[in-house]
């Protein structure tokens, strides 16, 4: 089948020639036709297989005819995200750019005059995020009655982000006659019953089981550590192994915090990073998005706010810094590479405690993962790993160092740092030594404690070989013999002794 077998109007399909396209995906093929035809379509397939063109194409022959009024869109897609956004806005100036389309993007972290001037002109297409259009209608700069064809993407993020309930106000908004298109790669039960409520006798394509992952995508799982530094490791080990065909790479964490410290340590370890986490402002995130696709940066370091949908249609792998902890989640994450039929690797870093979440993933696709290089029986049990004091959000603490070690780290700072790698080298093999030497140094505090409570009450705690040991400048406790001051003594301060007027 090729696109011209679709209906589509001759002036789409010379852009579609133009782009190197002539044969359409499993989507494309089964959601266009009905689409032309003004149904209602849910159309259900895995990441990267094009579901974008699938209603693009569709909509702007069907805009041929027809003309935008003042602030009355004539027709509207949802978005989850501004990457998402911003990307649909891409494929209508690639697909419409022998049609004079008015295209308005409502998202946030731009401004509202802008936008705004854009509306007052009239948008034959409007692609928001669903906060933005709501703030914009609350204002009195947006009338959604003249909304004849509504694109509902990503349907399944849409409820991951809670956006649910704007999602079902803007439906009311929009004239009941309208035509609804629906996409999703997943389809959980929330969903569903959205479906029941706003698509009118729609016609189901669905081109994979939901949730299934790209045949092209070769994945692994690996083993790794509990500790921070060990996953850090075991990644950087992964990317020396796979440099001969790495050409880029995207690395999803969990959370923005542990985007910030993975790209700080790739950076320190000489690797050409970027990082795209959520609280960046809209144009940084811009500007990292197209530095990777340019080819600029060699590693994206990301949290899920990339992972759906994003059109990066060459990326050659796919790192799981933190094995997500909803399912869904992986199979977005992963199906940022083996796209448009090319092949991609991903490698999944799990640890003893991920274990559940591994087990919801393989259940949700529908396979066993393999792993790279031993499962978890493998791992080492660490001795002091259940004992380890914890900080913050339940990252372990490395454990303290012995005085000798502070000592020689000072004198290197001195000397001149040395590379990031080896100073990390070190500082992890100094860990065996430093929790052999913790109970050998809590009794030197103990006694040290004795020796001052006992005879030298009233003074300072800090001895002349102890600076390096945590705590040791504040001074002892006072006894009940010792001096009975109240107030400031002969300490008082000069602007209290300025004559006043009585």
């Amino acid at each position: 089948m090729h696109f011209s077998d679709l209906g589509l109007s001759p002036k789409v399909l010379s852009a579609v020639t133009d782009a190197g396209y002539s044969q359409p995906t499993p989507i494309q093929a089964g959601a266009i036709p009905h689409a032309l035809q003004g149904k209602d379509v849910l159309g259900i397939a895995q990441t990267g297989t094009g579901k974008t063109a699938a209603f693009v194409l569709p909509m702007i022959t069907r805009l041929e005819k027809g003309r935008a009024r003042a602030r009355m869109p004539r027709t509207l897609i949802l978005e989850p995200t501004r990457e998402l956004a911003a990307q649909v806005e891409e494929n209508f100036t690639r697909y419409g750019k022998n049609h004079k389309l008015n295209v308005a993007l409502l998202i946030g972290g731009v401004s509202f005059d802008d936008q705004e001037r854009k509306l007052e002109r009239g948008a034959d297409v409007l692609i928001a995020t669903p906060g933005r259009l709501l703030d914009h209608f609350e204002r009195g700069k947006l009338l959604l009655t003249g909304v004849d064809i509504l694109v509902i993407d990503e349907a399944d993020r849409m409820l991951d982000m809670g956006f649910i309930p704007d999602i079902e106000r803007i439906c009311k908004l929009i004239p009941f006659t309208r035509q609804t298109l629906f996409f999703s790669a997943t389809m959980p039960p929330e969903i569903t019953k959205l479906t029941e409520q706003f698509l009118h006798a729609p016609v189901r394509v669905e081109v994979a089981r939901a949730a299934s992952t790209a045949s092209t995508v070769t994945q692994r799982l690996v083993k790794s550590g509990s500790k921070p530094w060990d996953k850090r490791e075991v990644l950087r080990k992964l990317i020396r192994e796979e440099e001969d065909g790495l050409k880029n790479a995207i690395i999803f964490c969990n959370r923005k915090v542990e985007v910030s410290e993975l790209f700080r340590s790739l950076v320190k370890h000489d690797f050409n990073a970027g990082a795209l986490h959520g609280d960046m402002d809209q144009r940084a995130r811009m500007t990292m998005l197209a530095n990777f696709r340019d080819g600029k940066l060699k590693l994206l370091v990301a949290s899920d706010v990339a992972a759906r949908g994003l059109d990066i249609p060459d990326v050659s792998h796919v790192f799981n810094y933190d094995v997500p902890i909803h399912s869904e989640d992986y199979v977005h994450r992963i199906g940022r590479t083996g796209r448009a039929g090319r092949s991609g690797k991903s490698f999944t870093i799990a640890t003893k405690s991920d274990t559940k979440y591994i087990d919801a993933i393989e259940k949700l696709i529908g396979q066993q993962i393999e792993w790279h290089d031993g499962d978890l029986s493998t791992v080492p049990a660490s001795d002091s790993e259940d004992d380890a004091p914890r900080r913050g959000r339940g990252a372990p603490r490395r454990a303290g160092r012995k005085d000798g070690e502070r000592d020689g780290r000072r004198e290197r700072g001195k000397r001149g740092s040395k590379p990031a790698a080896a100073e990390e080298a070190e500082a992890v093999s100094a860990e065996p030594a430093a929790d052999a030497g913790r109970s050998e140094r809590k009794q030197a505090i103990r006694a040290d404690n004795a020796e001052r409570s006992a005879g030298h009450k009233g003074e300072r705690g800090q001895k002349s070989g102890d600076t390096d040991r945590p705590g040791r400048n504040r001074p002892a406790r006072r006894d009940e013999d010792d001096d009975k001051t109240v107030g400031f003594g002969d300490d008082v301060p000069a602007f209290m002794k300025i004559a006043v007027k009585v």
